[in-house]
């Protein structure tokens, strides 16, 4: 089946985010305060809060983190109201990138986001510039080595509960939900114990762009800039 993989390097993407754990959990937790203001702390009740939870596990934040977490959200001392807010723009040779930030100060991200594209040598655009070459999809990542089970019988189970697509590459596997049975469908792999190596609901491209040896580096040095600010929750592009 089709895909879009990006996992052909675990090992170094397991380095890095080790690396960048502390800020990860950071950002997870802000996530998770977004969504027990806007919906709630039963995840049952609240999808939203589900499938971040589903990826905090993914990134393996204790069990503890994320009830504190929610916790903490749901209470009378947690004043801190966050704005959701999607920037949209072009990286090098006109990658389309969408950039999903958490805010307290508009003007601030605002200023953060265009500044890291322009020192890219990107230029952020309109809302709606890019968007439409992304769909929101629930993706769900499992390492080969660490699944338990095989891939015909992994295939079955995540058709079964709903999900739209399964692909396979040398590594991983790769599950594909409608947001709205995302947390069916993982929640499934669960019960069978099996461990993310990703999940979360994202945006996914329709197309994607090759990019040759200096503009895939200007690329990365692109992302890396996104990524480290702390407002910016999720970077999506359609870099091959």
């Amino acid at each position: 089946m089709s895909g879009h993989s990006k996992w052909h390097n675990i090992q170094a993407k397991k380095g890095k985010a080790d690396a960048a754990r502390g800020k990860i959990f950071t950002k997870l937790g802000r996530e998770l305060l977004v969504a027990v203001k806007a919906g709630g702390p039963d995840p049952e009740g609240n999808s939203s809060l589900k499938a971040v939870i589903a990826k905090c596990k993914a990134a393996n934040m204790p069990n503890d983190t994320i009830n504190n977490a929610i916790k903490k959200a749901s209470g009378e001392g947690s004043n801190t109201n966050y704005e959701e807010i999607i920037y949209e723009g072009y990286g090098p040779n006109g990658v389309a990138i969408i950039v999903e930030a958490s805010t307290d100060n508009k003007n601030r991200t605002a200023a953060e986001v265009r500044h890291a594209f322009d020192k890219s040598g990107g230029n952020l655009g309109t809302t709606g510039c890019v968007s439409y070459m992304f769909s929101k999809k629930g993706v769900i990542v499992i390492e080969k080595e660490n699944c338990p089970i095989d891939e015909e019988e992994l295939m079955m189970l995540v058709l079964d509960a709903g999900a739209e697509d399964f692909n396979t590459s040398d590594e991983v596997y790769e599950i594909t939900t409608e947001p709205s049975t995302f947390s069916e469908v993982s929640e499934k792999i669960q019960a069978e114990g099996i461990n993310f190596l990703e999940a979360s609901v994202q945006m996914v491209p329709s197309t994607t762009v090759a990019l040759d040896d200096q503009a895939a580096e200007k690329m990365e040095k692109m992302i890396e800039r996104l990524e480290e600010l702390d407002d910016v929750m999720n970077v999506y592009h359609n870099w091959e």
